[in-house]
């Protein structure tokens, strides 16, 4: 991924939080047909310290679980919230007319080296924490033990667990930072008045980057 150094994102709590915001992630492996991306839900845990471990649980139908090379590196890609940014919302655009589309996002790369878990007792423990993350905001949460055991264990049975120790992560924020100050207000005000949810979220963000430098 290329990372210019004001696109950086490098505080942990915050790759952190995308990550758990976002879980379904796109996980890329080498396998001997080259390239294979799937689509998995993964849970984060912060342990080992700092960068934490990553599970999640595949198809056992699927041959990723098989095929992936053992020697090199998967990437998890954590996508979060995107939107285009149109040059109609620059101040710019009408002092001089210089001014381009381009789009706005953030990104989470984790990086290491992935681990197969064929284990019942393993896949029932992860599969009950990704639920609880990801019901903890219902009224009435849902947990795998509300279905019947033997229903629970035939679907157990039909999938295996990926655990990646995260060895590398990044983070690319492209929230207008190399933007002057009356273009990024212009973003800010443009994204909010579009009503999406995605551009709402990439209007906070361009906000927040701003924050610190607005003394321009």
């Amino acid at each position: 991924m290329y990372l210019p150094a004001h696109f950086e994102e490098t505080r942990l709590d915050v790759l952190h939080a995308l990550m758990r915001a976002r879980p379904l992630a796109t996980l890329v492996t080498l396998s001997p047909g080259g390239l294979n991306a799937d689509h998995i839900p993964m849970h984060l845990s912060g342990e080992p310290a700092p960068l934490g471990t990553l599970r999640g649980h595949v198809a056992r139908a699927n041959p990723m679980w098989k095929e992936f090379d053992r020697e090199v590196e998967a990437l998890a890609v954590f996508h979060g919230p995107e939107a285009y940014i149109t040059p109609s919302w620059y101040p710019a655009k009408v002092e001089s007319g210089r001014v381009v589309p381009t789009w706005n996002y953030a990104v989470v790369h984790a990086r290491g080296m992935v681990r197969v878990v064929d284990d019942a007792a393993w896949l029932r423990a992860h599969l009950e924490a990704l639920t609880a993350q990801n019901e903890a905001s219902l009224s009435a949460p849902w947990q795998v033990s509300d279905a019947p055991r033997e229903f629970t264990d035939k679907l157990i049975a039909a999938v295996v667990g990926i655990e990646i120790v995260i060895q590398r992560l990044s983070g690319k924020w492209k929230v207008s930072q190399n933007q002057p100050a009356r273009n990024r207000a212009g973003v800010v005000r443009g994204l909010r008045e579009t009503g999406s949810e995605g551009s709402a979220e990439i209007a906070e963000l361009v906000a927040e980057a701003a924050r610190p430098s607005d003394g321009e």
